[in-house]
């Protein structure tokens, strides 16, 4: 209904041009959305307010003026003005009946379209450095950027889901990872070793460092204590780390298209042809035995090394050859969704990106901000690990998948957000993500009831739909009529908590019509029909708004 409405204001808005009655003007931006209040309609067009400074007249008057150019075939009961020019339109409850049949007749297709047809993304996430298990610092932005791809795909564009792995040789954190393996297995070979401040101190690298020697025994303890060495080491459990990062990102519910390896843009010359490229054009220089990009044009508060005086590319170098990766394999927009340690990050890697000739409208950064895990409304540590941090592990172990991504999810991820371990795990209304399943599960329930004594749900195109009068019925019927707007707003807005959001709001809106409209009722055979096709529409919405955000949508619980 609302791609009808804006349609036919721009069919008035053309009219009222070609009488005269309007100003030539270019058609501008409007929104048909929902009013804040059921008296002010059924939607509400911004058109008027949007028009009044192109066309040098009071809003109000150029809402009546496409008021009365509405087509006469549109479905509406009236049309109002209010305020300083909003035209609320009121519809009727014909279009919501019309919007249950499309329901039922897409069935799991009901919701998708074609507005990024055209359109390939690329979302990459996580990407975490591989030097041990996931963490929920990082962990965090997983459920969000594949619900964000899930939503983008079922809204027409080609999508693909990346994990960047920093696996390049001169990577800070590979190397201290690489020496916390090496000293950790001399201690193993008898040698009296002491680990400094700043090296990985977690029981797993203990665990990593055995499995060394398990494999090698002492052969090894002659290797150098340098770069090289610590390099050697990370190499020898990197693969293990990988398959153990597949394996937790697989049972949280996520899979990537593309693991793409840092090392493979040093080892393609894919980075020293970029600074080449970039001192050739001049938007980098060499200072003091060192290459500088000239960020500092684009808004950076300095000019950012791209080359230390060693002759060793810095980590942004590698991450402007990955960004000019990434649009060489043909994407037209690209979203990085990064953990909170890197928000100081964003201003010079965007500045960085347009240093080097890339149109920022097509780069997106995303960070996810910091959880904090109660229990009994106190904070709490899930680590069973001396010097660990909280794993994506320790999470699933304790609470499951399905509670950690919708819970995840019930925030915009920009937030701070406080992760209720008790409510989590509590069977019981005021779980979100059980109150959501349980609304699926009793759909499922009173379709199997229906079946048990014989009570018949017709064709949809026979089913008495009008019938369906009941205040609650009606605010059922409008948030199945709205599921369609809702997911392309949150794919256009990245917002993948609005699914969270709409998913509670329709799973009250159900339970409140169980509550007051009795579905099977034999004295009625034709409204007994007509709510069965209701409880079947929101059975079909709530299993894609649990599809979308990867939980399951269970028959039973």
């Amino acid at each position: 209904m609302q791609d009808a409405l804006h349609r036919a204001i721009t069919e008035a808005l053309a009219a009222a041009i070609a009488d005269g009655s309007l100003p030539a003007v270019e058609t501008p931006e409007f929104a048909v959305e929902t009013p804040p209040r059921p008296g002010m309609g059924d939607f509400a067009c911004n058109i008027a307010m949007a028009l009044a400074r192109p066309a040098q007249m009071a809003p109000r008057d150029i809402a009546h003026i496409i008021a009365d150019h509405l087509p006469s075939t549109l479905a509406v009961e009236r049309v109002e003005v209010a305020g300083p020019g909003f035209l609320n339109v009121h519809t009727g409850p014909k279009w919501l009946h019309d919007a249950l049949r499309d329901c039922l007749t897409q069935g799991e297709d009901y919701g998708r379209s074609d507005i990024g047809a055209g359109t390939r993304v690329q979302v990459e996430f996580v990407s975490a450095n591989p030097v041990g298990p996931l963490h929920i610092g990082n962990a965090r932005g997983g459920p969000y950027g594949d619900v964000l791809a899930s939503l983008l795909a079922f809204t027409g564009h080609e999508v693909e889901r990346e994990y960047y792995v920093n696996d390049a040789r001169d990577n800070t954190q590979l190397q201290t990872f690489g020496r916390s393996l090496l000293l950790r297995y001399r201690q193993l070979c008898g040698e009296e070793v002491e680990l400094e401040e700043g090296l990985y101190r977690g029981e797993y690298i203990v665990e990593y460092a055995q499995s060394i020697f398990d494999e090698h025994g002492d052969s090894l303890r002659d290797v150098p204590d340098d770069a090289e060495g610590w390099v050697r080491f990370a190499d020898l459990i990197l693969p293990g780390v990988l398959e153990g990062l597949r394996r937790d990102l697989a049972d949280f519910g996520i899979t990537f298209d593309v693991w793409f390896s840092e090392r493979s843009l040093h080892d393609s010359g894919a980075v020293r042809a970029e600074i080449d490229r970039l001192l050739r054009i001049g938007a980098a220089y060499e200072k003091d035995g060192a290459v500088w990009l000239k960020t500092k044009e684009h808004g950076d508060d300095e000019d950012r090394v791209i080359v230390r005086e060693n002759g060793a590319p810095t980590y942004i170098a590698s991450d402007l050859a990955y960004a000019r990766d990434k649009f060489a394999r043909g994407f037209d927009r690209v979203i990085y969704v990064w953990g909170p340690d890197h928000a100081g990050y964003v201003p010079r890697m965007k500045a960085a990106i347009e240093a080097i000739g890339i149109d920022l409208d097509r780069v997106e950064i995303v960070i996810s901000q910091i959880v904090r895990f109660l229990r009994g409304g106190e904070l709490v540590r899930l680590s069973k690990r001396k010097g660990a941090v909280v794993t994506l592990r320790d999470l699933l172990d304790e609470v499951g998948r399905d509670a950690a991504r919708f819970h995840f999810l019930t925030r915009t991820v920009d937030a701070h957000m406080d992760f209720d371990l008790d409510l989590a795990t509590k069977q019981a209304n005021e779980n979100p993500v059980y109150y959501v399943q349980y609304a699926h599960t009793r759909t499922c329930g009173v379709l199997r009831k229906a079946q048990e004594v014989g009570a018949v749900a017709p064709p949809i195109e026979e089913a008495r739909l009008e019938l369906l009068t009941h205040t609650d019925e009606l605010a059922l019927l409008r948030k199945l009529a709205d599921f369609p707007a809702d997911i392309r707003r949150a794919a256009t807005s990245r917002g993948p908590h609005q699914l969270t959001v709409g998913g509670r709001e329709l799973a009250a809106l159900f339970h409140q019509f169980y509550t007051t409209c009795q579905v099977i009722d034999p004295a009625q055979p034709d409204l007994t029909g007509a709510r069965l096709r209701l409880v079947d529409g929101t059975r079909t919405v709530l299993a894609t708004v649990c599809r979308l955000l990867g939980i399951n949508a269970p028959e039973r619980m």
